[in-house]
């Protein structure tokens, strides 16, 4: 009775088998024959960035510079005595190396004190580490004034 209770489970067991293996290659082939549907994405355009109008630093004096002189401030600019400074003030006598440096920012521009000897001042005021600009503002380092102006004001 033993034996062919077993039986009986082995042939429940193969039968089982073989209907699993008939689903699997059933619904393969099923893929095969109809395919997949591919997902077409509409392309997205980005929201649109605004755009901060172009700032840039006037030189108003300086040993160094010729007063009226332009430097966009598009990008990080770094003003001292040292050769790749994009700010060159090397007969500026009280300017540092590496004396201060503009970034472009965006929502707002910054100056920042660079660990100079005389120090960087705006408006008068002696910088603090770094400080958002502000149309009109007046950068001196050493004998250097420059402007801070933004088109489009």
């Amino acid at each position: 009775m033993v034996d062919q209770a077993l039986l009986v489970l082995q042939v429940a067991f193969v039968v089982l088998l073989y209907l699993f293996i008939w689903r699997v290659i059933r619904v393969a082939s099923r893929d095969v024959t109809v395919g997949q549907e591919s997902m077409i994405l509409t392309p997205v355009r980005p929201a649109a960035v605004s755009r901060r109008p172009v700032a840039r630093l006037v030189v108003r004096e300086s040993p160094e510079l010729e007063a009226g002189a332009v430097f966009e401030l598009d990008a990080e600019l770094l003003a001292g005595r040292s050769d790749d400074a994009q700010i060159p003030l090397g007969s500026d006598g009280y300017a540092s190396g590496r004396h201060a440096r503009f970034m472009r920012g965006q929502e707002r521009d910054m100056v920042e004190d660079m660990g100079s000897t005389n120090g960087t001042f705006v408006n008068g005021e002696q910088l603090r580490g770094a400080r958002p600009l502000q149309q009109g503002d007046v950068v001196t380092l050493g004998q250097t004034q420059l402007g801070y102006e933004v088109d489009g004001r």
